[in-house]
């Protein structure tokens, strides 16, 4: 059996503009996990199975085309965990390696008792692991690069705007800023000649992955809401078009940068807390004004109110991710205000999420 993990992710700064191509976006990978267990198949018959509580009528069946080897299930899904699958079978037949068949058991801190996701990323997750057990069981040899390539191209093909942010904080573990490539490009290029040649195709050039210092004399607090929030529907919301449009890449970036610089140590060897607060407060503002001119709502009442109590306390406090529910972060000096924060969210059935960063080695194997 081979096992393997991959941690969920938190967006710090730069939602929405980070679908651009070369768009900066920060993102921490964070200590709740979906484990993937592949399973060499035993069955008589010859299909592979997915098992997961996603999954409400049993197992998800497939099996291959005996004409082409494409892989077919019995109800077409829109399903990452199936185009991961199918992605990387195209890349062992490329490389002519014998196909088999396996099974697939997934299981996920990412969502609460109840079932409702913590919008911790846990599409990107699934995808990452399942990756980094099918490198394995074909023995690909895959660098991390190219295992977050690979899930990436999967990703696209299910959701063509996804930026791939979240896969990379779960591929890279730590602190990360984020650029995303023109995935309309590769996604092109894989389609006319394959995954081998996507991998080094036209439009990876805006791609970069850049570790960050983990912040120090920072806090980070989690608060979520309790109510989800859906990234495709809220991203597809905004129109990338117009000067409210490039202004707001514009000023997307300038937060970022400016949170970049505060997180890394100086002369102290702590974080500037006084510029990352700032720079929480700004991106908070842009999203703002994001949501008014695409007339949708990033910041729900709950939203607001666990960033305004973190404002009110001195702190940096704003949505992560798409907004629309889900979770808000706040980071805060670590001697600061943080337990007065936590004291006000309890009060307004704000749920802190006990968090701690993954660190910068990724989802992948077990050990």
């Amino acid at each position: 059996m081979i096992s393997t993990r991959a941690p969920g992710k938190l967006y710090i700064a730069g939602e929405y503009a980070v679908v651009e191509p070369g768009q900066p976006a920060v993102l921490v990978a964070v200590d709740r996990y979906l484990t993937v267990q592949l399973v060499a198949n035993s069955h008589p018959d010859e299909v592979g199975r997915v098992h997961s509580s996603a999954y409400d009528s049993g197992p998800l069946v497939w099996a291959r085309e005996n004409d082409t080897g494409r892989i077919v299930v019995e109800h077409e899904p829109r399903d990452y965990v199936i185009s991961a699958i199918r992605t990387v079978d195209r890349l062992r037949a490329e490389r002519s390696l014998a196909p088999a068949y396996f099974d697939v058991h997934i299981s996920s801190e990412l969502e609460h008792a109840g079932g409702r996701k913590y919008g911790l990323g846990s599409s990107a997750a699934v995808t990452v692991a399942l990756i980094a057990a099918l490198d394995e069981f074909y023995q690909l040899g895959l660098s991390r690069t190219e295992r977050f390539k690979l899930a990436l191209l999967a990703t696209i093909q299910v959701s063509p705007r996804a930026s791939g942010g979240d896969l990379a904080a779960s591929t890279y573990g730590g602190w990360i800023r984020y650029t995303a490539p023109d995935r309309s490009a590769v996604l092109d290029h894989l389609e006319q000649h394959g995954v081998t040649s996507a991998l080094t195709a036209p439009g990876w050039e805006s791609f970069s992955i850049r570790p960050l210092p983990a912040p120090q004399g920072l806090e980070l607090l989690v608060g979520w809401t309790g109510s989800p929030a859906s990234t495709e529907i809220l991203v597809a919301g905004v129109q990338p078009s117009g000067v409210p449009y490039h202004s707001f890449l514009r000023d997307s970036r300038d937060c970022v940068d400016e949170l970049v610089a505060g997180l890394a140590p100086g002369p102290e060897g702590t974080s500037d807390a006084e510029r990352v607060r700032r720079a929480l407060w700004n991106a908070r503002r842009v999203l703002q004004r994001l949501g008014t001119s695409a007339g949708i709502l990033l910041e729900t009442e709950t939203l607001r109110r666990l960033c305004d109590i973190a404002e009110a306390h001195g702190a940096g406090g704003k949505p992560s991710g798409a907004g629309g529910g889900d979770c808000g972060i706040v980071l805060t000096p670590a001697a600061g205000a943080a337990t007065g924060i936590l004291a006000e969210w309890a009060s307004h059935a704000i749920t802190q999420l006990h968090l701690v960063v993954h660190p910068p080695e990724g989802g992948g194997h077990e050990h």
